[in-house]
C-alpha cells in the first residue's frame, strides 16, 4: 500500500478560489462565482482537503498535524484544471497539415488528400505501444506544469480493432504511473478508415459488435464517443454506437455540431450523454434545449483558434440560457496542439466573451461534472480531493489577461506536489 501523503498547509494566498457551494454545476450568473477567500489557507491530509479558511483559522490545526507549510507568497491558489476533452495518444505531428492550411487549404481538402485524422491513424498504427506511451507521458508532464491535474483521454487514431485497443492499453499503462488523473474514452468512430471506404455500416458493425464488448469487458474505457458531423458519422450511425456503449456500461460523449449542424446535441440529450462537445453550429433552439438538460456543453475554442476560423461557439448564449458550460483544450496533433489550459482561458475570454471567473469555473468545477467526478474534483472544499495549483499572480483575472504565459508554479494532485518551479 502506498504511504498516504503528508499533511500540507498552504498559507498566504492573496486570492484563494474555492468554487465552494451547492453540489450542482454552475449555470447562468452562478458561473461567475469563484468563491474568493482573501489571504486564504488550505489544509490537506491523506490526499484530501481538511479545511479551507484563513491562516488564523488553520494554523493551530496545521501545527497539531505537523503539516508542511507551503508559503504561497501572496499568489492565487485555485483548483487544478480538469481537461475534459483530449486526444493525448498519437504519433508524429501534423505540422504539414498546419502549413497547408496557412497556404489556403481547408480542413476537408487536407483530409481528402490523405492528411488529417487518417494521417494520424497511419502514424499511430506504425508506432509501438512503448513509443506512444513515452510521447504521451512527455505531454502529461506539460499538462501538470500548466496546472492540469485531471484529463480525459480519447482513442480515435487507431481506427481498427487492434490499434484502438492498443491506444487504450497505452492509456491504461499511463494511468498506473501518471501523476495526472486520466479518464479513458473509446472514440473508434472518429472518421471512416480508408479500408472501409464506402462501407461505413460495416465499420460501425465492427465497433458495435466487436470493439465495444471487448473494451467494456477489459475495462479499458469509461466513455464512448462519436464524431457526429460532415465527413465523419451520421446521427443514426452514432446512435448505434452510443446505444451499444450504453448496453455495455459506457457513457456517451459526443463530438457535436462542429463543422455543420447535424442535431448531434439533441442526440446527446436523448441518450443522457455526459457532454456534447464543440457545438459551433448549434441553433438558438438547440441552445434552449441544452440549457434545460444536464448534458455539459464542452467548448473547445483552441481548435477554432488554431484552424484560423472566424466562427466560434455561441458561448454567451449558452451561458445566459443556463446551459452547463465547460472548457477543455481538445489537445490533439491536428487542430489544437496545446496542453495549456491557461491559453484556452485566454481564447475563451477574447473570442467567446467569457469573463475570467466564468472561464475558470468552466475549466474546473463544470469540467469535473463533464467527467462525472465533481463529487471529489473541481473545487476546494473539505472532503474533496486535494487537487490544487498555485499561480504566480495576485489576481486571478490576470491568468487569461497575460496570455501565452505559464503562471503555474506548483501543482498538487491528491495532496502530493506533482510540479514545482525550482
Amino acid at each position: 500500500m502506498p504511504v498516504p501523503p503528508a499533511p500540507l498547509l498552504f498559507r498566504h494566498a492573496e486570492q484563494l478560489l474555492t468554487l465552494a457551494g451547492a453540489p450542482t454545476p454552475r449555470r447562468g450568473k452562478d458561473l461567475g462565482e469563484v468563491g474568493v477567500v482573501r489571504r486564504g489557507s488550505v489544509l490537506t491530509a491523506g490526499g484530501k482537503i481538511l479545511r479551507v479558511g484563513t491562516a488564523r483559522d488553520l494554523d493551530a490545526e496545521g501545527q497539531r498535524l505537523k503539516a508542511r507549510v507551503i508559503d504561497c507568497r501572496g499568489r492565487v491558489v485555485m483548483p487544478g484544471f480538469v481537461d475534459s476533452h483530449t486526444h493525448l495518444v498519437f504519433a508524429g505531428s501534423r505540422v504539414e497539415d498546419y502549413e497547408l492550411r496557412l497556404r489556403g487549404k481547408t480542413y476537408e481538402e487536407i483530409a481528402a488528400a490523405g492528411g488529417g485524422i487518417r494521417l494520424s491513424a497511419r502514424l499511430l498504427r506504425e508506432a509501438s505501444l512503448s513509443k506512444l506511451a513515452a510521447k504521451a507521458s512527455h505531454f502529461l508532464d506539460q499538462f501538470a506544469a500548466h496546472g492540469t491535474t485531471t484529463a480525459e483521454v480519447k482513442s480515435g487514431y487507431g481506427l481498427d480493432f487492434t490499434n484502438e485497443l492498443k491506444t487504450l492499453q497505452v492509456v491504461r499503462r499511463l494511468r498506473r504511473h501518471s501523476t495526472v488523473e486520466l479518464v479513458p474514452t473509446l472514440l473508434a468512430a472518429h472518421v471512416l478508415p480508408p479500408e472501409y471506404a464506402g462501407r461505413a455500416s460495416a465499420y460501425v458493425d465492427l465497433i458495435v459488435n466487436k470493439l465495444i464488448p471487448v473494451v467494456a469487458a477489459r475495462k479499458l474505457a469509461e466513455y464512448v464517443d462519436c464524431f457526429c458531423d460532415r465527413g465523419a458519422f451520421s446521427v443514426a450511425q452514432c446512435r448505434r454506437v452510443f446505444e451499444a456503449g450504453l448496453r455495455h456500461g459506457l457513457v456517451p460523449r459526443v463530438h457535436a455540431d462542429q463543422l455543420t449542424r447535424t442535431g448531434a446535441s439533441r442526440l446527446a440529450i436523448k441518450l443522457g450523454a455526459a457532454s456534447a462537445d464543440h457545438l459551433d453550429w448549434v441553433t438558438d433552439d438547440d441552445v434552449r434545449v441544452l440549457a434545460r438538460s444536464n448534458v455539459v456543453a464542452t467548448l473547445l475554442p483552441g481548435s477554432n483558434f488554431h484552424l484560423g476560423l472566424q466562427r466560434f461557439v455561441p458561448a454567451r448564449r449558452l451561458v445566459e440560457a443556463g446551459a452547463i458550460v465547460a472548457l477543455a483544450t481538445d489537445f490533439n496533433p491536428g487542430t489544437s496542439p496545446t496542453p495549456n489550459m491557461q491559453m484556452i482561458l485566454s481564447i475563451a475570454c477574447a473570442a467567446l466573451r467569457l469573463t475570467p471567473a466564468e472561464a475558470i469555473s468552466a475549466a474546473t468545477l463544470n469540467a469535473a461534472y463533464a467527467l462525472r467526478r465533481a463529487q471529489r474534483l473541481g473545487s476546494l472544499e473539505p472532503g474533496k480531493q486535494a487537487d490544487l495549483v498555485v499561480m504566480d499572480l495576485d489576481d486571478y483575472r490576470e491568468i487569461p489577461y497575460y496570455f501565452g504565459v505559464n503562471h503555474c508554479v506548483m501543482a498538487v494532485k491528491c495532496g502530493r506536489i506533482i510540479y514545482q518551479v525550482a
